[in-house]
C-alpha cells in the first residue's frame, strides 16, 4: 500500500478560520442531535396517534440507534480515505431524506424504517464532525473547543424537548413536523459548510476498502441488538431462537476481527483499539453510552406518561439536564486547555454520572421534582465531563492518519452502549410495566383486555384505567434508572486505569523519538515550548523556551 500524501502540510487553522468552520460543523451536529430529542417528549403522542405500543416505542429510538451504530465506524474509516467534506456532506442528505420519510409516515412501522435509515445519516455526522475538528484544532486546544461542541449539545437537548412538545401540542402543526423541522437548519449547514469547511485531502494510491469486514460488523452488530431487543417478549432466553441468534452475532464478530486482522485498510484497526487508553475510553464510552442513552430516553415518558404533564412542560422539565451539561462541558474544556490535563475530569464526571443516575433510581409517580431536577443536573454534569473527553483521550493518541478510524471506533461503541442500554432497559420496563398494571387492574375489580392494545394512548382509556397506568409507569421508570446507574459504575473503573497524559500542541502525532517545532504562541496563558518529543512510551518530554 503506498503512503499516504497531503495536498498541505498539517497545521493548526486561523482561529477566525477555526470558527467559521466550526459554525457549520457545529449546526451539522445540532441537526443530528435535535432528531433525537425533538421527539423525546412528543414520542408518546406520536406513538399514541399511530397506535403503537411499548415495544414499537422503543423501537422508534433503537432503530435510529442501530444503523447509526453499524455504520459510524464505516463512515470513520471512510473519512481517513477520502475528502471528509464531501462525506458530510452525503451524511447531511441521507438524514434529510430520513427526516422526511419518517414525516409521512403513516403507521408505527413505516416511522421505525424511515428512522433507521435516517440512522445511517446519524451514524455518519456523529463520526465525521468529531474527525473534521480533530483535522483543523490540536488535542490540546481542543478541550476548549468541546466547550462549544457541550453548548450545542446543551441547546439542542434542551430545544429539541420543548420544540417537540409545542409540535405537537400546537393543532394546526401536528407531531409530523418534528420530523420536517430539521430540513431547513440542515439546508442551511450543507451551506455553510460548503463555504467554510476546507480541510487538506489526503491521497492514497491502491486505496482498498474493506467491505467485507464493514459487511460483517454491521450485521453481527445488528443480529446481536435485535436479539436484545425481541428476547424474553418474542421468546425465551432459552430458546433455538436465542441460540441462533447469539450463535450467528458471535459468528459474525468473529469472522469480521478475522477479516480485520488481514485486511489492508481495516475498517476498525485493531492496533489502534489494543492501545491501552483506546481500549479504557471504549470501555468507558460503552458505559456511559447504556447509562446516558438508555435512561435519559424514557425521562420525558416518565414526565408525560408517569406524571401527566404536556410534552411542552415535559420539556421545560428536563432542562436541569441540559444545564449539567452545558455548564461541566465549558468549564471542564476551559480547564483543560489550561492545564492539559483531562484524566481527573473524566473520572469525576464517571462519578457524578452514577451518583445522579442513583438518585433518579429512587423515583415514583409522586417524588419532588426538586430532587429529580437535581439528580438530572447531576447527571447532565457526568455526561459534560465524559462524554467528548473520551472522545479527545483517543484522538490525542494516534496519528492523524487514523484520526477518523480512532474517533468512529469510540463514537460506535458509545452507540451500541447505548443502543443495548435503550433496549435492554426498554425491554425491563416493558415488563414491569405490564406486571404492574396487570396486577393493579385485577386488584381493582377492572378485567384486563386481551387486545394487546396500546398502553401509551392514554386518551382512550378510562379515568381509572389511566391512573393506574400512570403509577405503573412512574413506578417502573426508576428501577432502569438503578439498573443506568449499576452500568455507569463500569466508566468509574475504565476512568481510573487511563494513563495520565499531557495533551498534545501539535496537530499530529511526532514519530517517536523526534523532536518537532511548536507554535511560539501560548494557549490561554499556557506556557509555550520550543519541542515536543515523544519518548517509546508515548509520553511527551516538553522543553521550555
Amino acid at each position: 500500500m503506498s503512503a499516504p500524501t497531503m495536498t498541505a502540510e498539517a497545521a493548526p487553522m486561523s482561529k477566525r478560520k477555526t470558527l467559521e468552520a466550526l459554525s457549520g460543523l457545529l449546526l451539522v451536529l445540532f441537526v443530528a442531535m435535535l432528531s433525537s430529542t425533538v421527539v423525546s417528549t412528543a414520542l408518546p403522542k406520536i406513538i399514541g396517534a399511530l397506535n403503537g405500543s411499548q415495544t414499537q416505542y422503543t423501537w422508534v429510538v433503537t432503530a435510529t440507534l442501530l444503523t447509526a451504530t453499524a455504520t459510524t465506524p464505516i463512515w470513520g474509516k471512510l473519512a481517513d480515505l477520502f475528502n471528509k467534506k464531501l462525506l458530510i456532506q452525503i451524511a447531511i442528505v441521507v438524514f434529510l431524506v430520513g427526516s422526511v420519510a419518517a414525516g409521512f409516515a403513516q403507521s408505527a412501522g413505516q416511522l421505525i424504517a424511515a428512522r433507521a435509515f435516517q440512522g445511517i445519516g446519524v451514524g455518519g455526522l456523529q463520526a465525521l464532525v468529531q474527525v473534521a475538528i480533530a483535522a483543523m484544532i490540536p488535542p490540546r486546544e481542543r478541550g476548549r473547543y468541546n466547550g462549544y461542541l457541550g453548548g450545542v449539545m446543551a441547546l439542542a437537548t434542551v430545544g429539541g424537548p420543548l420544540l417537540g412538545g409545542l409540535i405537537v401540542d400546537t393543532s394546526w402543526l401536528g407531531w409530523r413536523w418534528c420530523f420536517f423541522v430539521g430540513v431547513p437548519v440542515a439546508a442551511v449547514a450543507l451551506f455553510l459548510l460548503q463555504i467554510t469547511l476546507n480541510l487538506p485531502t489526503v491521497r492514497r494510491d491502491n486505496v482498498k476498502i474493506d467491505y467485507l469486514g464493514a459487511t460483517l460488523i454491521a450485521a453481527g452488530v445488528s443480529v446481536l441488538l435485535i436479539w436484545i431487543s425481541f428476547v424474553d417478549d418474542s421468546f425465551a432466553w432459552l430458546s433455538w431462537q436465542t441460540g441462533a441468534m447469539v450463535g450467528g452475532a458471535v459468528l459474525l464478530l468473529a469472522l469480521a476481527v478475522w477479516v480485520e486482522a488481514r485486511a489492508a485498510e481495516p475498517v476498525v484497526p485493531l492496533h489502534i483499539v489494543r492501545e491501552r487508553t483506546t481500549a479504557l475510553a471504549i470501555l468507558g464510552s460503552l458505559a456511559v453510552g447504556m447509562a446516558m442513552f438508555g435512561g435519559a430516553v424514557f425521562l420525558g415518558q416518565y414526565f408525560q406518561i408517569g406524571r401527566g404533564y404536556s410534552p411542552t412542560e415535559a420539556g421545560l422539565l428536563t432542562i436541569p439536564m441540559m444545564a449539567g451539561v452545558l455548564i461541566s462541558s465549558i468549564v471542564a474544556g476551559r480547564m483543560i486547555t489550561a492545564t492539559g490535563k483531562i484524566k481527573p475530569y473524566i473520572v469525576v464526571g464517571a462519578v457524578m454520572l452514577v451518583i445522579g443516575f442513583a438518585m433518579l433510581g429512587t423515583i415514583d409517580h409522586e417524588t419532588s421534582l426538586v430532587f429529580v431536577g437535581l439528580a438530572m443536573f447531576i447527571v447532565g454534569v457526568g455526561v459534560g465531563m465524559t462524554m467528548q473527553n473520551l472522545v479527545l483521550a483517543v484522538q490525542n493518541t494516534v496519528a492523524l492518519k487514523d484520526i477518523g478510524a480512532a474517533s468512529a471506533s469510540v463514537a460506535f461503541f458509545r452507540s451500541l452502549g447505548g443502543t443495548i442500554g435503550v433496549s435492554v432497559l426498554g425491554a425491563v420496563l416493558a415488563r414491569r410495566v405490564t406486571d404492574r398494571i396487570t396486577h393493579d387492574l385485577a386488584a381493582a375489580g377492572i378485567p384486563t383486555s386481551g387486545g394487546g392494545g396500546s398502553t401509551l394512548n392514554l386518551d382512550a382509556l378510562p379515568e381509572p384505567v389511566r391512573q393506574i397506568v400512570r403509577a405503573a409507569y412512574g413506578d417502573a421508570t426508576g428501577h432502569i434508572f438503578l439498573i443506568s446507574a449499576a452500568i455507569a459504575v463500569v466508566g468509574i473503573v475504565a476512568a481510573l486505569l487511563l494513563r495520565p497524559v499531557t495533551l498534545r500542541s501539535s496537530l499530529d502525532l511526532p514519530d517517536t523519538g523526534r523532536s518537532v517545532a511548536v507554535g511560539a504562541d501560548a494557549v490561554d496563558g499556557a506556557p509555550a515550548f520550543d519541542e515536543v518529543s515523544v519518548d517509546s512510551a508515548g509520553r511527551e518530554e516538553r522543553t521550555r523556551r
